[in-house]
């Protein structure tokens, strides 16, 4: 499994040939000007929330790849409206995709559309692969419901957002690594706005401390589970 951070909240996964874009947010990124979304691989888009900085790029890249949209049933529907595939989802609901099982988890956060319409509820994505499994965050509080995945999933690598302000910080993120029972951590959602700009060596050695491991992507760069 292969892990490509393309800046905010947007990750590629290359899974066995297969490619999952992961809540898109490059073109209006001004730090990922180097990115060019029209050379983007995907055959699913995952979504977490409604929110511009996690949907911007959908179209442009879906309209290029034909890629299924996977998200919450209020996101897909709205995308189904434009013309768009997807595949609808649900708190604690699970589909077994060609390239592993996807669950859609809690996330404490707020989801709507830039236009103002209603994006369902928030959520994260739990991955199992034949490779290995994933944890994606999205946009979320520290919740107790974290505790519930280690239950059913052994992680190998835990998304976790860690710029504060809109989502849980750094103090909060150590926590949640140990609800999910992963000391492999990717931060993301950090230093786009200055709202969530953080210090990436104060990062790092808090995790380490509690003897974690932080990885800090530059955009553009990859990590090999």
């Amino acid at each position: 499994m292969k892990i490509t951070y393309y800046g905010h909240a947007s990750l590629g996964i290359e899974v066995d040939g297969v490619h999952i874009m992961v809540d898109p947010f490059i073109s209006g990124n001004s730090q990922a000007k180097h990115i060019d979304i029209n050379s983007l691989k995907a055959d699913y888009i995952l979504l977490t929330h409604a929110h511009q900085d996690h949907i911007l790029d959908v179209e442009a890249i879906a309209k290029n790849t034909n890629a299924v949209i996977v998200s919450n049933f209020e996101i897909v529907t709205y995308f189904q409206n434009k013309g768009f595939e997807g595949h609808p989802m649900n708190h604690g609901g699970s589909w077994d995709f060609e390239f592993g099982t996807v669950k859609y988890v809690n996330a404490i956060h707020t989801s709507s559309f830039p236009d103002g319409s209603y994006g369902g509820q928030p959520g994260g994505f739990v991955i199992e692969s034949a490779k290995k499994n994933i944890y994606i965050a999205g946009d979320t509080a520290l919740t107790m419901d974290m505790k519930l995945i280690p239950m059913q999933t052994k992680l190998d690598l835990a998304v976790l957002p860690i710029g504060d302000n809109f989502t849980m910080g750094i103090k909060d993120a150590i926590i949640a690594s140990d609800f999910v029972a992963c000391d492999k951590i990717l931060g993301y959602h950090f230093d786009t706005f200055g709202y969530i700009e953080i210090n990436h060596e104060e990062a790092k050695r808090l995790f380490f401390e509690k003897n974690k491991d932080l990885m800090l992507l530059p955009i553009g760069e990859s990590l090999e589970l």
